[in-house]
């Protein structure tokens, strides 16, 4: 072992309050190598979004989705937020939908039988 690794695993041993086992140690790479995958996944896609955004704004028809993309770049927790309300709305008004049909059709049946 270099001289780097016993001196990072010696800050680990004082961050955890003991030494960690080779497994334990094993586990904590894969899950900082896991995390670093997402973060440069997350990167990845925000940047991709932003110049989707920009190509959207060259395109006047396409501006409301440039407006949305443009939203969820700058507040992504609360845009998913809003998204799955409108979606549970949305499934409401369906709801209501079928069910004001279905009333709606057993009263023409009731009516016309």
């Amino acid at each position: 072992m270099s001289r780097q690794q016993i001196e990072e695993e010696l800050e680990q041993a004082r961050e955890m309050g003991r030494w960690l086992s080779d497994e334990e140690r094993e586990q904590l790479a894969a899950q900082k190598q896991g995390e670093r995958l997402a973060l440069e996944r997350d990167q990845r896609l925000r940047m991709r979004l932003m110049v989707l955004t920009g190509v959207f704004l060259l395109i006047p028809p396409l501006w409301p989705v440039a407006a949305g993309l443009a939203v969820y770049l700058l507040f992504p927790q609360s845009f998913r937020r809003l998204m799955l309300l409108a979606g549970g709305s949305l499934l409401v008004l369906v709801a209501l939908g079928v069910g004001t049909v279905g009333v709606v059709l057993a009263l023409l049946w009731a009516v016309l039988s």
